[in-house]
């Protein structure tokens, strides 16, 4: 039966609220959402409505398992390819925190060659996002160190990711990721315990905490960026409801690019927090940021990084409708709904785990997100070894079927 739940997304754990049941365990799900009434479209149902539920049941489980195994083996034969796309990714992201640790060591003193650093790495960057057409956000799994770079490397590739789905040309996408890149530039000035804290500060700690900004846009300033660079970094603290700082401003005052700065270092603080905060995941990071701080951020910048990083962006932790625990390795924007997964498989290596294509499979779709407590130890290890993530591009999931051919 074809159904269409009249909830938001953020009140059920199914992928959409419109969809083909597939299984008993979603019927379970449903009955316990306490709803009095579901919609049913004939119209899109496989399902007589003279049958016998149960035959039906049994009938539609028989194909859901029969084509899901059909496609586990055509995403097996995509793994190699997906595979060194992935290395691509790791490799280019390890050079872009190199360039950066490097840049912050020599700021201080050499500001122009810093300059010169940072804008030959986000050329590189633009270029690469340009030239590859539509891109999927990748999961990385990295370390626990090299906090500073991880974390500027990360908002600068999500800022690039949001600018291009905003319809950000060359040259704004380069100001867009010099901007982003620098934009916690002047914690190099402050104690390591304040810049990069893994407890609470104190009252006075934060505020010198705080101080980061300031000092950002002088070292900025003194590297000889534009004034749109400047006033970028100024305002990735500022909030469109006024809630921000340094300066409280609101929607109306804060540039595009401060918009987009503000969101996607946000979203990246609540995947790979500071200050002794608990790390959501990130599926539970957008939902705060769409249903309890969507009046922090501008709609439209809002909206369009919920499309791009779809409801299970990477490094999302789910049960799929098969029982499965999996994590969300790759999200391709024409598919948002739809990523790409790797299952856990204990008899099976993680390196030579099978990367199921949801939007290939329809019926195996995700039952619902976990909290990383929800899952057995070895799962979690299995599917989610490492603490931090880190994301780049590469091309969309749709090239993978094409074959890879870079």
């Amino acid at each position: 039966m074809f159904v269409q739940l009249e909830l938001g997304w953020l009140n059920h754990p199914f992928p959409t609220s419109n969809f083909r049941i597939s299984s008993s365990e979603q019927i379970r799900v449903l009955r316990g959402l306490g709803l009095q009434s579901v919609r049913y479209v004939p119209a899109k149902s496989t399902l007589a409505p003279e049958a016998r539920l149960e035959l039906a049941r049994e009938a539609v489980t028989q194909d859901v398992d029969e084509a899901a195994e059909d496609d586990e083996e055509a995403d097996a034969d995509l793994l190699a390819q997906f595979n060194t796309r992935q290395e691509r990714c790791n490799q280019r992201f390890q050079e872009a925190t190199r360039a950066y640790t490097a840049l912050s060591a020599t700021v201080q003193a050499q500001p122009l060659q810093a300059r010169a650093q940072a804008e030959a790495l986000i050329r590189s960057c633009v270029a690469d996002l340009l030239a590859r057409g539509p891109c999927a956000v990748h999961l990385l799994v990295g370390s626990a160190d090299q906090h500073a770079a991880v974390h500027a490397v990360n908002v600068m590739v999500l800022a690039l990711l949001l600018g291009q789905s905003l319809g950000l040309q060359a040259q704004q996408l380069h100001g867009l990721g010099v901007s982003a890149l620098l934009h916690d530039l002047g914690k190099v000035s402050l104690p390591g315990h304040i810049g990069e804290p893994g407890a609470a500060l104190t009252p006075a700690d934060l505020q010198r905490y705080q101080s980061h900004v300031g000092l950002s846009v002088e070292l900025a300033q003194a590297m000889g960026l534009p004034s749109d660079v400047l006033i970028a970094i100024a305002q990735h603290h500022e909030m469109a409801n006024g809630s921000g700082f340094p300066l409280h401003l609101v929607a109306e005052d804060i540039s595009r690019w401060g918009q987009i700065l503000a969101l996607v270092n946000r979203y990246d603080r609540l995947c790979n927090p500071l200050h002794g905060e608990p790390a959501l995941t990130p599926h539970e990071a957008v939902a705060k940021l769409f249903a309890l701080l969507r009046e922090n951020f501008d709609a439209s910048v809002l909206g369009a990084f919920v499309r791009q990083m779809g409801v299970y962006p990477p490094g999302s932790l789910v049960q799929l409708v098969d029982g499965r625990f999996a994590v969300v390795v790759i999200v391709d924007p024409a598919h948002a709904l739809r990523p790409g997964v790797v299952p856990y498989q204990p008899d099976v290596p993680r390196s030579e785990a099978a990367l199921l294509s949801l939007a290939r499979i329809p019926e195996l779709g995700i039952l619902r997100s976990l909290k990383p407590a929800q899952l057995p130890r070895a799962a979690l290890e299995y599917l989610l070894p490492q603490p931090r993530i880190s994301y780049f591009f590469e091309r969309a999931l749709g090239a993978l079927d094409q074959g890879d051919k870079a």
